[in-house]
Protein backbone atom coordinates (compact mmCIF):
# COMPACT_ATOMS: atom_id res chain seq x y z
CA UNK A 1 0.00 0.00 0.00
CA UNK A 2 2.69 2.50 0.58
CA UNK A 3 4.90 2.01 -2.23
CA UNK A 4 0.82 2.71 -4.35
CA UNK A 5 0.65 5.97 -2.43
CA UNK A 6 4.41 6.44 -3.54
CA UNK A 7 3.63 5.15 -7.47
CA UNK A 8 0.65 7.83 -7.27
CA UNK A 9 3.43 10.79 -7.50
CA UNK A 10 5.37 9.01 -9.98
CA UNK A 11 2.95 9.44 -12.65
CA UNK A 12 2.79 13.27 -14.14
CA UNK A 13 -1.09 12.98 -14.98
CA UNK A 14 -2.65 11.20 -12.38
CA UNK A 15 -0.36 13.45 -9.66
CA UNK A 16 -1.55 16.40 -11.32
CA UNK A 17 -5.34 15.25 -10.49
CA UNK A 18 -4.30 14.37 -6.52
CA UNK A 19 -2.64 18.03 -6.33
CA UNK A 20 -5.73 19.95 -8.25
CA UNK A 21 -7.98 18.02 -6.12
CA UNK A 22 -5.71 18.74 -2.26
CA UNK A 23 -5.89 22.16 -3.76
CA UNK A 24 -9.62 23.04 -4.49
CA UNK A 25 -10.22 20.95 -1.13
CA UNK A 26 -8.13 23.91 0.75
CA UNK A 27 -10.36 26.65 -0.96
CA UNK A 28 -13.16 24.86 0.54
CA UNK A 29 -11.81 24.81 3.43
CA UNK A 30 -11.41 28.67 3.37
CA UNK A 31 -14.89 28.95 2.03
CA UNK A 32 -16.56 27.12 4.97
CA UNK A 33 -14.16 29.53 7.67
CA UNK A 34 -14.12 33.32 6.01
CA UNK A 35 -17.72 34.44 8.52
CA UNK A 36 -20.72 35.81 6.50
CA UNK A 37 -21.51 39.74 7.32
CA UNK A 38 -24.22 41.37 10.19
CA UNK A 39 -23.55 38.12 12.57
CA UNK A 40 -22.21 37.86 15.79
CA UNK A 41 -19.92 34.92 14.93
CA UNK A 42 -18.70 34.28 18.63
CA UNK A 43 -22.39 34.04 20.15
CA UNK A 44 -23.55 31.67 17.61
CA UNK A 45 -20.44 29.67 17.69
CA UNK A 46 -21.21 28.98 21.49
CA UNK A 47 -24.62 28.52 20.71
CA UNK A 48 -23.92 25.36 18.18
CA UNK A 49 -21.51 24.29 20.32
CA UNK A 50 -23.97 23.70 23.07
CA UNK A 51 -26.25 22.43 20.70
CA UNK A 52 -23.76 19.81 19.66
CA UNK A 53 -23.12 19.14 23.15
CA UNK A 54 -26.38 16.99 23.48
CA UNK A 55 -26.91 13.95 22.02
CA UNK A 56 -26.98 13.96 18.14
CA UNK A 57 -26.59 17.86 18.02
CA UNK A 58 -30.20 17.93 16.31
CA UNK A 59 -30.36 19.22 13.22
CA UNK A 60 -28.29 21.83 13.00
CA UNK A 61 -25.49 19.85 14.28
CA UNK A 62 -26.67 16.97 10.77
CA UNK A 63 -26.15 20.23 8.53
CA UNK A 64 -22.64 21.73 10.67
CA UNK A 65 -21.36 17.80 10.28
CA UNK A 66 -22.42 18.36 6.43
CA UNK A 67 -20.86 21.87 5.95
CA UNK A 68 -17.53 20.93 7.68
CA UNK A 69 -18.52 23.54 10.68
CA UNK A 70 -19.15 26.46 8.42
CA UNK A 71 -22.29 26.78 10.27
CA UNK A 72 -20.48 27.13 13.42
CA UNK A 73 -18.21 29.86 11.80
CA UNK A 74 -20.92 31.04 10.46
CA UNK A 75 -19.12 31.35 7.57
CA UNK A 76 -20.48 32.03 3.47
CA UNK A 77 -20.59 28.44 3.31
CA UNK A 78 -22.72 28.17 5.82
CA UNK A 79 -25.20 26.13 4.42
CA UNK A 80 -22.13 23.76 2.50
CA UNK A 81 -23.48 21.36 0.23
CA UNK A 82 -26.94 20.17 1.64
CA UNK A 83 -28.88 22.34 -0.81
CA UNK A 84 -27.16 20.51 -3.86
CA UNK A 85 -27.14 16.73 -2.39
CA UNK A 86 -31.32 18.13 -1.55
CA UNK A 87 -31.84 18.54 -4.86
CA UNK A 88 -30.04 15.62 -6.63
CA UNK A 89 -32.11 13.69 -4.20
CA UNK A 90 -35.44 15.11 -5.47
CA UNK A 91 -34.50 14.71 -8.74
CA UNK A 92 -33.92 10.62 -8.44
CA UNK A 93 -36.78 10.37 -6.90
CA UNK A 94 -38.62 12.52 -9.55
CA UNK A 95 -37.23 10.54 -11.98
CA UNK A 96 -39.05 7.71 -10.95
CA UNK A 97 -42.55 8.55 -11.38
CA UNK A 98 -42.06 11.42 -14.00
CA UNK A 99 -41.87 9.51 -17.42
CA UNK A 100 -40.28 12.81 -18.94
CA UNK A 101 -37.31 12.65 -16.46
CA UNK A 102 -36.99 8.95 -16.66
CA UNK A 103 -36.66 8.77 -20.67
CA UNK A 104 -34.07 11.77 -20.04
CA UNK A 105 -32.37 9.47 -17.72
CA UNK A 106 -31.99 6.73 -20.31
CA UNK A 107 -30.79 8.91 -23.55
CA UNK A 108 -27.52 8.57 -22.33
CA UNK A 109 -24.99 11.26 -21.71
CA UNK A 110 -27.20 14.29 -23.50
CA UNK A 111 -30.18 13.28 -20.87
CA UNK A 112 -27.88 13.36 -17.64
CA UNK A 113 -26.85 16.66 -18.92
CA UNK A 114 -30.05 18.03 -18.86
CA UNK A 115 -31.13 16.33 -15.60
CA UNK A 116 -27.70 17.96 -13.95
CA UNK A 117 -28.99 21.21 -15.28
CA UNK A 118 -32.39 21.10 -13.45
CA UNK A 119 -30.60 20.01 -10.79
CA UNK A 120 -28.22 23.36 -10.27
CA UNK A 121 -31.68 25.07 -11.21
CA UNK A 122 -33.12 23.75 -8.56
CA UNK A 123 -30.30 24.32 -6.18
CA UNK A 124 -30.36 27.72 -6.71
CA UNK A 125 -34.12 27.67 -5.42
CA UNK A 126 -33.16 25.57 -2.51
CA UNK A 127 -30.84 28.06 -1.44
CA UNK A 128 -32.71 31.05 -1.62
CA UNK A 129 -35.50 28.98 0.26
CA UNK A 130 -32.87 28.16 3.07
CA UNK A 131 -30.69 30.90 2.88
CA UNK A 132 -34.06 33.24 3.94
CA UNK A 133 -35.13 30.38 6.56
CA UNK A 134 -31.34 30.95 8.35
CA UNK A 135 -31.57 34.66 8.51
CA UNK A 136 -35.01 34.68 9.96
CA UNK A 137 -33.91 32.03 12.55
CA UNK A 138 -30.54 34.35 13.45
CA UNK A 139 -32.89 37.32 13.70
CA UNK A 140 -35.61 35.35 16.37
CA UNK A 141 -33.21 33.07 17.77
CA UNK A 142 -35.64 32.43 20.26
CA UNK A 143 -37.63 30.11 18.43
CA UNK A 144 -34.92 27.44 19.26
CA UNK A 145 -34.75 28.39 22.63
CA UNK A 146 -32.09 30.74 22.36
CA UNK A 147 -32.15 33.86 24.57
CA UNK A 148 -29.74 36.01 23.28
CA UNK A 149 -29.23 38.33 20.18
CA UNK A 150 -27.04 37.05 17.22
CA UNK A 151 -27.57 39.67 14.55
CA UNK A 152 -26.08 42.94 14.48
CA UNK A 153 -28.24 45.09 12.52
CA UNK A 154 -31.56 43.10 11.64
CA UNK A 155 -34.01 43.59 8.81
CA UNK A 156 -34.31 43.34 5.38
CA UNK A 157 -30.88 44.68 4.00
CA UNK A 158 -29.25 41.84 6.36
CA UNK A 159 -31.87 38.81 5.40
CA UNK A 160 -30.90 39.99 1.25
CA UNK A 161 -27.49 40.10 2.31
CA UNK A 162 -27.97 36.63 4.42
CA UNK A 163 -29.64 35.09 1.09
CA UNK A 164 -27.12 36.22 -1.42
CA UNK A 165 -24.47 35.29 0.54
CA UNK A 166 -25.34 32.05 1.28
CA UNK A 167 -26.52 31.21 -2.43
CA UNK A 168 -23.15 32.57 -3.77
CA UNK A 169 -21.42 30.60 -1.16
CA UNK A 170 -23.06 27.08 -1.89
CA UNK A 171 -23.34 27.42 -5.59
CA UNK A 172 -19.38 28.20 -5.51
CA UNK A 173 -18.81 25.05 -3.62
CA UNK A 174 -20.81 23.17 -5.82
CA UNK A 175 -18.84 24.12 -8.99
CA UNK A 176 -15.77 22.92 -7.18
CA UNK A 177 -16.85 19.96 -6.43
CA UNK A 178 -18.04 19.38 -10.73
CA UNK A 179 -14.36 20.48 -11.14
CA UNK A 180 -12.83 17.60 -8.91
CA UNK A 181 -15.05 15.13 -10.45
CA UNK A 182 -14.11 16.37 -13.84
CA UNK A 183 -10.55 17.28 -13.51
CA UNK A 184 -9.47 15.62 -10.15
CA UNK A 185 -9.84 12.56 -8.81
CA UNK A 186 -12.85 10.92 -7.60
CA UNK A 187 -17.28 12.19 -7.19
CA UNK A 188 -15.81 16.05 -5.73
CA UNK A 189 -19.08 16.64 -3.79
CA UNK A 190 -18.38 13.29 -2.03
CA UNK A 191 -14.61 14.35 -0.83
CA UNK A 192 -15.83 17.96 -0.12
CA UNK A 193 -18.23 16.42 2.74
CA UNK A 194 -15.82 13.82 3.47
CA UNK A 195 -13.34 16.66 3.98
CA UNK A 196 -15.86 18.12 6.36
CA UNK A 197 -16.51 15.30 8.10
CA UNK A 198 -13.21 14.33 8.95
CA UNK A 199 -11.91 18.12 9.64
CA UNK A 200 -13.98 17.30 13.29
CA UNK A 201 -11.34 14.77 13.63
CA UNK A 202 -8.66 16.35 15.62
CA UNK A 203 -11.04 17.85 18.24
CA UNK A 204 -12.39 14.53 18.53
CA UNK A 205 -8.95 13.43 19.10
CA UNK A 206 -8.59 16.21 22.14
CA UNK A 207 -11.94 15.45 23.47
CA UNK A 208 -11.38 11.52 23.75
CA UNK A 209 -8.07 12.30 25.41
CA UNK A 210 -9.23 14.74 27.93
CA UNK A 211 -12.00 11.25 29.14
CA UNK A 212 -8.92 9.53 30.48
CA UNK A 213 -7.29 12.27 32.21
CA UNK A 214 -7.80 12.46 36.04
CA UNK A 215 -10.05 14.79 37.45
CA UNK A 216 -8.50 17.38 40.20
CA UNK A 217 -9.39 14.65 42.75
CA UNK A 218 -7.46 11.85 41.13
CA UNK A 219 -10.71 9.82 40.37
CA UNK A 220 -11.41 8.92 36.65
CA UNK A 221 -14.66 8.36 34.63
CA UNK A 222 -13.03 6.10 31.74
CA UNK A 223 -10.37 3.25 32.76
CA UNK A 224 -7.75 2.01 30.55
CA UNK A 225 -10.24 -0.85 29.94
CA UNK A 226 -13.11 1.35 28.38
CA UNK A 227 -9.92 2.75 25.80
CA UNK A 228 -9.22 -1.08 24.40
CA UNK A 229 -12.65 -1.17 24.73
CA UNK A 230 -13.53 1.48 22.43
CA UNK A 231 -10.32 1.14 19.88
CA UNK A 232 -11.47 -2.52 19.47
CA UNK A 233 -14.90 -1.41 18.85
CA UNK A 234 -13.77 1.49 16.22
CA UNK A 235 -12.09 -1.31 14.34
CA UNK A 236 -14.66 -3.99 14.03
CA UNK A 237 -17.20 -1.21 12.95
CA UNK A 238 -15.30 -0.03 10.61
CA UNK A 239 -14.19 -3.52 9.10
CA UNK A 240 -17.77 -4.21 8.79
CA UNK A 241 -18.72 -1.10 7.42
CA UNK A 242 -15.87 -1.78 4.94
CA UNK A 243 -16.98 -5.65 4.16
CA UNK A 244 -20.91 -4.38 4.17
CA UNK A 245 -20.28 -1.30 1.68
CA UNK A 246 -18.16 -3.74 -0.47
CA UNK A 247 -20.71 -6.79 -0.01
CA UNK A 248 -23.11 -8.22 -3.44
CA UNK A 249 -24.57 -10.33 -4.94
CA UNK A 250 -23.63 -11.72 -8.39
CA UNK A 251 -26.40 -12.99 -10.52
CA UNK A 252 -25.14 -14.75 -13.43
CA UNK A 253 -26.35 -13.29 -17.17
CA UNK A 254 -25.53 -15.46 -20.16
CA UNK A 255 -26.14 -13.80 -23.48
CA UNK A 256 -26.91 -15.72 -26.69
CA UNK A 257 -25.15 -15.99 -29.62
CA UNK A 258 -26.30 -13.96 -32.07
CA UNK A 259 -25.03 -13.90 -35.71
CA UNK A 260 -25.02 -10.98 -38.16
CA UNK A 261 -23.06 -11.46 -41.69
CA UNK A 262 -19.65 -13.51 -40.76
CA UNK A 263 -19.15 -12.01 -37.60
CA UNK A 264 -20.99 -13.85 -34.12
CA UNK A 265 -21.81 -11.27 -31.47
CA UNK A 266 -22.08 -12.42 -27.60
CA UNK A 267 -22.07 -15.88 -26.41
CA UNK A 268 -20.04 -14.50 -23.25
CA UNK A 269 -20.70 -15.17 -19.63
CA UNK A 270 -20.61 -11.94 -16.81
CA UNK A 271 -22.83 -11.00 -13.93
CA UNK A 272 -24.82 -8.36 -12.49
CA UNK A 273 -23.73 -7.42 -9.04
CA UNK A 274 -26.45 -6.45 -6.72
CA UNK A 275 -25.22 -4.58 -3.53
CA UNK A 276 -26.26 -5.37 -0.45
CA UNK A 277 -26.33 -1.10 1.14
CA UNK A 278 -27.69 -0.38 -2.16
CA UNK A 279 -29.24 2.28 -0.47
CA UNK A 280 -25.81 3.39 0.90
CA UNK A 281 -26.28 6.36 3.50
CA UNK A 282 -29.86 7.82 2.55
CA UNK A 283 -32.34 6.14 4.39
CA UNK A 284 -30.17 7.31 7.95
CA UNK A 285 -30.24 10.91 6.26
CA UNK A 286 -33.98 10.41 5.61
CA UNK A 287 -34.70 9.18 8.95
CA UNK A 288 -33.01 12.06 10.93
CA UNK A 289 -34.35 14.87 9.11
CA UNK A 290 -37.99 13.40 9.13
CA UNK A 291 -37.81 12.56 12.56
CA UNK A 292 -36.62 16.14 13.79
CA UNK A 293 -39.86 18.00 12.53
CA UNK A 294 -42.25 16.29 14.95
CA UNK A 295 -40.36 17.27 17.90
CA UNK A 296 -40.10 21.50 17.01
CA UNK A 297 -43.88 21.14 15.66
CA UNK A 298 -44.79 19.43 19.29
CA UNK A 299 -42.96 21.65 21.33
CA UNK A 300 -44.21 24.83 20.13
CA UNK A 301 -48.27 23.48 20.97
CA UNK A 302 -48.77 24.64 24.34
CA UNK A 303 -51.05 21.64 25.68
CA UNK A 304 -48.66 19.73 28.68
CA UNK A 305 -49.54 16.65 26.85
CA UNK A 306 -47.92 17.52 23.58
CA UNK A 307 -44.81 19.00 25.55
CA UNK A 308 -44.40 15.53 27.27
CA UNK A 309 -44.88 13.76 24.01
CA UNK A 310 -41.89 16.10 22.53
CA UNK A 311 -39.68 15.20 24.94
CA UNK A 312 -40.60 11.64 24.92
CA UNK A 313 -38.99 11.63 21.43
CA UNK A 314 -36.23 13.77 22.06
CA UNK A 315 -32.47 11.65 20.34
CA UNK A 316 -31.93 10.16 24.35
CA UNK A 317 -35.08 8.40 24.48
CA UNK A 318 -35.87 4.75 23.19
CA UNK A 319 -38.96 5.32 21.41
CA UNK A 320 -36.62 7.84 19.26
CA UNK A 321 -34.00 4.69 18.69
CA UNK A 322 -37.08 2.60 18.06
CA UNK A 323 -38.83 4.64 15.48
CA UNK A 324 -35.37 5.62 14.05
CA UNK A 325 -34.99 2.09 13.72
CA UNK A 326 -38.40 1.14 12.13
CA UNK A 327 -37.95 4.24 9.77
CA UNK A 328 -34.02 3.27 8.53
CA UNK A 329 -35.95 -0.11 7.45
CA UNK A 330 -38.91 1.30 5.60
CA UNK A 331 -36.34 4.10 3.95
CA UNK A 332 -34.31 1.53 2.85
CA UNK A 333 -36.78 -0.61 1.19
CA UNK A 334 -38.31 2.64 -0.16
CA UNK A 335 -34.90 3.81 -1.42
CA UNK A 336 -34.73 0.70 -3.51
CA UNK A 337 -38.11 0.70 -4.75
CA UNK A 338 -37.41 3.71 -6.23
CA UNK A 339 -34.19 3.40 -7.73
CA UNK A 340 -34.19 0.10 -8.79
CA UNK A 341 -36.45 -1.58 -11.25
CA UNK A 342 -35.89 -4.92 -12.36
CA UNK A 343 -39.24 -5.08 -14.96
CA UNK A 344 -36.54 -2.12 -17.05
CA UNK A 345 -33.75 -5.00 -16.11
CA UNK A 346 -35.17 -7.93 -17.26
CA UNK A 347 -36.70 -5.98 -20.74
CA UNK A 348 -33.19 -4.81 -21.32
CA UNK A 349 -31.33 -8.52 -21.04
CA UNK A 350 -34.17 -10.10 -22.85
CA UNK A 351 -33.73 -7.03 -25.95
CA UNK A 352 -29.94 -7.69 -26.04
CA UNK A 353 -30.13 -11.61 -25.54
CA UNK A 354 -29.38 -11.46 -22.30
CA UNK A 355 -30.50 -14.25 -19.79
CA UNK A 356 -29.83 -15.48 -16.24
CA UNK A 357 -29.32 -19.40 -16.20
CA UNK A 358 -32.45 -21.73 -15.45
CA UNK A 359 -34.33 -18.33 -15.52
CA UNK A 360 -37.07 -17.42 -18.60
CA UNK A 361 -36.66 -13.92 -19.75
CA UNK A 362 -39.19 -11.57 -19.09
CA UNK A 363 -41.64 -11.58 -15.93
CA UNK A 364 -39.94 -14.28 -14.35
CA UNK A 365 -36.53 -12.66 -14.42
CA UNK A 366 -37.93 -9.38 -13.08
CA UNK A 367 -39.70 -10.79 -10.41
CA UNK A 368 -36.32 -13.41 -9.79
CA UNK A 369 -34.26 -10.10 -9.41
CA UNK A 370 -36.90 -8.49 -7.19
CA UNK A 371 -37.00 -10.97 -4.93
CA UNK A 372 -33.27 -11.50 -4.46
CA UNK A 373 -32.77 -7.95 -4.25
CA UNK A 374 -35.58 -7.82 -1.41
CA UNK A 375 -33.79 -10.64 0.68
CA UNK A 376 -30.26 -8.56 0.10
CA UNK A 377 -31.76 -5.10 1.45
CA UNK A 378 -33.28 -6.79 4.67
CA UNK A 379 -29.31 -7.59 5.77
CA UNK A 380 -28.26 -4.07 4.16
CA UNK A 381 -31.43 -2.53 6.37
CA UNK A 382 -30.02 -4.27 9.66
CA UNK A 383 -27.18 -3.23 9.33
CA UNK A 384 -27.73 0.33 8.49
CA UNK A 385 -30.17 0.23 11.83
CA UNK A 386 -26.90 -0.86 13.98
CA UNK A 387 -24.62 1.47 12.66
CA UNK A 388 -27.02 4.18 12.95
CA UNK A 389 -27.85 3.84 16.87
CA UNK A 390 -24.29 2.80 17.81
CA UNK A 391 -22.95 6.59 18.45
CA UNK A 392 -26.61 7.02 20.52
CA UNK A 393 -26.34 4.31 22.06
CA UNK A 394 -22.19 5.46 23.42
CA UNK A 395 -23.38 8.79 24.06
CA UNK A 396 -26.60 7.58 26.13
CA UNK A 397 -25.40 4.65 28.00
CA UNK A 398 -21.83 5.39 28.34
CA UNK A 399 -21.31 9.10 28.73
CA UNK A 400 -19.15 9.32 25.40
CA UNK A 401 -18.88 12.84 24.09
CA UNK A 402 -20.87 13.09 20.77
CA UNK A 403 -18.23 14.62 18.93
CA UNK A 404 -16.36 10.89 19.87
CA UNK A 405 -19.28 8.75 19.71
CA UNK A 406 -20.15 10.01 16.18
CA UNK A 407 -17.16 8.83 14.53
CA UNK A 408 -17.98 4.99 15.81
CA UNK A 409 -20.84 4.93 13.41
CA UNK A 410 -23.90 6.34 11.96
CA UNK A 411 -24.14 9.13 9.11
CA UNK A 412 -20.22 10.50 9.20
CA UNK A 413 -18.40 6.97 9.08
CA UNK A 414 -20.39 5.48 6.51
CA UNK A 415 -20.20 8.50 4.32
CA UNK A 416 -15.87 8.56 4.86
CA UNK A 417 -15.68 4.87 4.18
CA UNK A 418 -17.65 4.93 1.26
CA UNK A 419 -16.06 7.63 -0.46
CA UNK A 420 -12.83 6.70 0.51
CA UNK A 421 -13.15 3.24 -0.70
CA UNK A 422 -14.37 4.97 -4.07
CA UNK A 423 -11.35 7.33 -4.44
CA UNK A 424 -9.04 4.84 -3.29
CA UNK A 425 -10.79 2.59 -6.37
CA UNK A 426 -10.36 5.07 -8.95
CA UNK A 427 -6.41 5.58 -8.05
CA UNK A 428 -6.17 2.30 -8.19
CA UNK A 429 -7.52 2.13 -11.86
CA UNK A 430 -5.33 4.32 -13.14
CA UNK A 431 -1.93 2.59 -11.32
CA UNK A 432 -3.26 -0.19 -12.75
CA UNK A 433 -3.66 1.52 -16.00
CA UNK A 434 0.15 2.02 -16.51
CA UNK A 435 1.16 -1.00 -14.90
CA UNK A 436 1.58 -0.30 -11.49
CA UNK A 437 0.64 -2.68 -8.87
CA UNK A 438 -2.51 -1.05 -7.36
CA UNK A 439 -3.31 -1.02 -3.33
CA UNK A 440 -4.79 -4.09 -2.80
CA UNK A 441 -2.55 -5.86 -5.65
CA UNK A 442 0.01 -8.67 -4.05
CA UNK A 443 2.89 -9.44 -6.32
CA UNK A 444 3.84 -7.75 -9.76
CA UNK A 445 1.54 -7.96 -13.10
CA UNK A 446 2.00 -10.69 -15.03
CA UNK A 447 4.66 -10.08 -17.77
CA UNK A 448 6.31 -8.04 -16.02
CA UNK A 449 10.24 -8.56 -15.28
Amino acid sequence: MLSAFANTFKIPDLRGRVLFTMGLIFICRIVANVPAPGVDAVALKQVIADIESRVGGGFLGLIDMFSGGALSNCAVGALGIMPYISASIILQLLTAVIPALERLAREGDAGRQKITQYTRYLTVGLCVIQGYVMAVTLEHPQALGINRMLVLHPGIGFRLMTVLTMTAGTMFIMWLGEQITERGIGNGISLIITVGIVSRLPSAVFTMAAMFRAAEDGSRQFSVFHLVFLLVMLFLVVAGTIAVTQGQRKIPIQYAKRVVGRKVYGGQQTYMPLRINYSGVMPIIFAQSILMFPTMLLKRLPAPFFQRLADAMTMETSLYLALYGLMILFFSYFWVATQFNPVQIADDLKKYGGYVPGIRPGKPTAEFLDSTMTRITLAGAVFLTVIAVIPTVLARQFSVPWIVASFFGGTSLLIVVGVMLDTMRQVESHLLMRHYDGFLTKGRLRGRR
